[in-house]
């Protein structure tokens, strides 16, 4: 696609999604996991639906397809559940390998199953050295990566959330305007998480820091980058789109390294060449399939 910045988008897209893990870091020791996810969500959505609602986007006067949307939320707030469910059980490092290393995949399979869309082989070179590549960098730390089977089975929820996603709003955005849909189904989405922040306790967000990490989680980390997200989803296959969304660890890994003073050993720095070489085949000549 010649001349199409979509890509651009997703990838700053990712980018911003890369910030969570150095702004969770910079929480209160007292917040859940579960309540950092819904609080996430709810503020994002909030952020989404006063700015959809500030452009005019929402009355366009088109009926909204119920199933799509339903689907959409679920599947954001699936996400949340299922990714802070895996990492708890199997480790930050190996539930992220699993849920953002098997969402390509699945989206691939997804767009071909329901929109027809034929990843090529330069998709399945470029989405391999992103996830070999992701996979080192995200374990290549001291330690070594441990295997929780139940951990394991929670983020692939988490990836399947995130391509489902990916593949049924992409149907919702020919039918509105990006900015409507992420506000429609992220507000919806947060609905469906209300009861945790129900029964979770969120006292840490009295405190300056875990305001502040609530926040950027709502307002860039989800608000801004989903919007990007979706303005790069329209012009861009599915598939491609959610295998560019693999630049997160790569942004997550170079932010450790400057801001949380952490070290890269050998083995993740090949990774990240590995992954950043993925991504500019990813980024170049993009076909539509």
């Amino acid at each position: 696609m010649k001349g199409d910045k979509g890509h651009w988008f997703v990838l700053a897209a990712a980018i911003l999604w890369g910030t969570t893990g150095t702004a969770q870091a910079f929480a209160p020791a007292s917040a859940q996991p579960s309540s950092i996810g819904a609080i996430r969500l709810a503020v994002g959505g909030a952020a989404l639906l006063l700015f959809a609602a500030a452009r005019g986007v929402l009355g366009d006067g088109k009926p909204w397809r119920l199933l799509p949307t339903l689907i959409s939320a679920a599947s954001v707030a699936a996400y949340q559940l299922f990714f802070f469910a895996g990492v708890a059980k199997t480790g930050v490092a190996t539930g992220a390998i699993i849920a953002i290393g098997s969402a390509p995949v699945l989206a691939g399979v997804l767009g071909v199953l329901l929109r027809g869309e034929r990843p090529d082989r330069r998709w399945m070179l470029a989405t391999a050295l992103a996830i070999a590549g992701g996979a080192l960098l995200v374990g290549g730390g001291e330690g070594g990566l441990s295997v929780d089977p139940v951990g394991a089975l929670f983020a692939l929820g988490a990836g399947a959330s995130y391509a489902l996603y990916a593949v049924v709003s992409k149907g919702l955005l020919a039918d509105h305007h990006p900015d409507a849909v992420t506000a429609v189904v992220f507000s919806l989405g947060a609905v469906f998480l209300l009861p945790i922040l129900f029964q979770a306790n969120l006292s840490w967000l009295a405190q300056p820091h875990g305001l502040a990490a609530a926040l950027h989680l709502g307002l860039f980390a989800t608000a801004a980058a989903y919007a990007l997200f979706s303005r790069g989803l329209m012009t861009t296959p599915v598939a491609t789109a959610v295998a560019l969304s693999l630049a997160e660890p790569l942004a997550a890994g170079l932010l450790g390294v400057f801001i949380l003073d952490e070290r890269l050993p050998p083995q993740a720095m090949v990774g990240a060449a590995l992954l950043l070489g993925g991504l500019l085949l990813l980024s170049t000549r993009l076909k539509t399939g």
